[in-house]
């Protein structure tokens, strides 16, 4: 079989017939290799497939994970068998300037892989085998082996025209249908950081109910305990949402967040942010454009936000609220200003209460 990309995998894994006996995982995206091992596990575990793993690195050998895929299991006649290979046993293996020791072990592991290799030829099941490689390519000798009868995956970095399938593809994975506004949201949130929407797709699937899509109000955890995370305030006032922003401004303050460390960590950076996009967009400048200029790639969380609050606020208004901001931290440094939470409320409801200008 050709290589496939993790993305088109992930996206067929659910409806394909069945999986191939050998499964190959390699690539330079480190969370895309986990999350796909994980995919073929709860698969495979749904059919009733028993888990083993083994872990190869320098100087060990394949002999023992060879005998588990020859070998037969009372208990366990059906097995998934994951084996992952360190980066430091390929590094090592290939350096030419190693000690004589090591030298033996590549000797031993060029035997290993030819064994390997001739076991992956003849491998038809019942027992699944999914090699995980910590670098960017398989062995050669590996992926010729597999290449015939079995599937080599590459989890390459996602490209930005990529995000919203990959969201779709976990929301999948998870049971979940997410409508487009919680789509745009995740991207918006997390930009390219998969690990992250895969994170909050997961919370997301614990309170989910059956057939119901997931919009974007559903991906706002709204325990009154919770501590509201990093920039989770910044995007509520890019975005527009009064009510919500003054709850997490509340609730920060109420667990413990520092009214300086508000101000200075998510308000006046916000507010610089989108007065640049302001007066970028007055002068028509691409997206790209404004993200360079704030120093951010273009798939950037932060550039996002900044561009839609600078749209929906606009220039003027966000003008007065970051000088009103800097007086307020001025004042918070000169101890002129008692009242902090009131004082950061009332720029709050002054920067989102005004007409876009």
């Amino acid at each position: 079989m050709p290589a496939e990309n993790a993305l088109a995998f992930l996206r067929s894994n659910a409806s394909a017939p069945a999986l191939p006996p050998v499964i190959v995982v390699a690539g330079p995206h480190a969370f895309l290799r986990e999350y796909v091992l994980d995919s073929i596990a709860r698969r495979l575990a749904g059919q009733g497939f028993q888990f083993r793993s083994f872990q190869i690195g320098l100087g060990d050998d394949y002999g023992e994970l060879i005998n588990e895929m020859r070998g037969q299991d009372l208990f366990a006649p059906r097995r998934l068998i994951s084996c992952r290979v360190l980066r430091s046993r390929r590094e090592k293996a290939e350096d030419d300037e190693a000690p004589a020791e090591a030298g033996e072990a590549r000797r031993g592991s060029g035997a290993d892989e030819s064994a390997l290799a001739d076991m992956i030829a003849k491998a038809r099941g019942p027992n699944y085998l999914a090699l995980l490689y910590e670098r960017d390519t398989a062995a050669a000798k590996i992926r010729r082996a597999v290449e015939k009868d079995g599937l080599v995956i590459n989890c390459m970095r996602p490209f930005d025209n990529q995000l919203d399938q990959y969201v779709q593809a976990f929301a999948r994975s998870a049971g979940l249908r997410l409508a487009p506004d919680a789509v745009d949201l995740l991207i918006t949130r997390h930009a390219a950081d998969l690990a992250a929407i895969a994170n909050s797709i997961g919370k997301a699937a614990i309170f989910a109910h059956d057939g119901k899509a997931i919009g974007a109000s559903d991906l706002d955890e709204q325990g009154a305990r919770r501590l509201p995370e990093a920039f989770e305030l910044a995007e509520s006032i890019s975005r527009g949402r009064t009510a919500m922003a003054l709850a997490q401004l509340g609730r920060s303050l109420a667990l413990g967040r520092d009214a300086f460390e508000l101000l200075a960590v998510e308000l006046i950076p916000l507010m610089r942010r989108m007065m640049i996009a302001a007066t970028m967009t007055k002068a028509r400048r691409s997206t790209g454009e404004i993200a360079a200029a704030l120093g951010l790639p273009p798939q950037s969380g932060l550039a996002m936000r900044a561009i839609d609050g600078a749209r929906r606020l606009g220039l003027k208004a966000i003008e007065r609220a970051y000088w009103r901001a800097c007086r307020i931290d001025a004042d918070f440094k000169n101890g002129e200003l008692k009242e902090r939470g009131e004082a950061l409320t009332a720029l709050v409801l002054e920067l989102m209460t005004v007409e876009n200008e």
